[in-house]
């Protein structure tokens, strides 16, 4: 688990094929001096909001070897020098700045719109059909591995949505997200207590 508050950026080092076909990828990821303190092999880390673990490590490095499947459902994670938000994974004494966060990517979604709104940022998100019913005014969502307040909800004809959120310049200053454009995409989560509530409505048990 993780709390959506990024502690550092990594760089995408390089990427190379994992033995067998369709296989997917092992990435080295270069971190700041002393951000992989008391961390270890098999440790989980979220990376751009993909939780991954760790296979290889050094003092600022580490690897994760991530699936071909993995590939098709986020983003981000195969470009070789990107930038990714990091998070180490927490622990019962961990401050929960942010919300309870899987790591498990819902869906990828791209950035309709991005622009300045005073000394912020006015970022409006088009989330696929499948995810529209997951948020709510003043709800929490996880983008690229960061949480966020979403500030307004469109439902859209097709049923999809889109989300509007208002990032600060602290956020932007210490994650990737000040590098978004239009059309870009990004790594959804929905929060999970909206995912568990919405299952329980959905099950046959509820409509009795």
């Amino acid at each position: 688990m993780f709390t959506g508050i990024i502690t550092a950026l990594g760089r995408i080092e390089s990427t190379s094929a994992l033995p067998g076909d369709g296989a997917g990828l092992r990435v080295k990821v270069s971190t700041p001096p002393g951000w992989l303190d008391g961390a270890a092999l098999g440790d989980s880390i979220c990376c751009s909001g993909a939780c991954m673990t760790v296979v290889d490590m050094g003092p600022t490095h580490f690897s994760f070897d991530v699936s071909a499947e993995s590939l098709r459902r986020t983003c981000g994670l195969d470009q070789e020098g990107g930038l990714l938000n990091l998070e180490q994974s927490l622990t019962l004494s961990t401050r929960l700045g942010g919300h309870l966060v899987s790591g498990h990517v819902d869906a990828v979604g791209r950035v309709h719109s991005f622009e300045p709104a005073g000394e912020s940022r006015h970022l409006v998100l088009a989330a696929p059909a499948g995810l529209a019913s997951f948020f709510a005014y003043k709800g929490s969502v996880v983008v690229n591995g960061v949480s966020l307040t979403v500030n307004r909800v469109d439902d859209c004809a097709d049923g999809s949505a889109r989300i509007h959120i208002n990032l600060i310049p602290h956020t932007l200053e210490h994650t990737n997200l000040h590098l978004l454009q239009p059309g870009a995409s990004v790594n959804l989560e929905v929060d999970l207590i909206a995912r568990y509530v919405q299952r329980m409505l959905a099950s046959p048990a509820a409509q009795d």
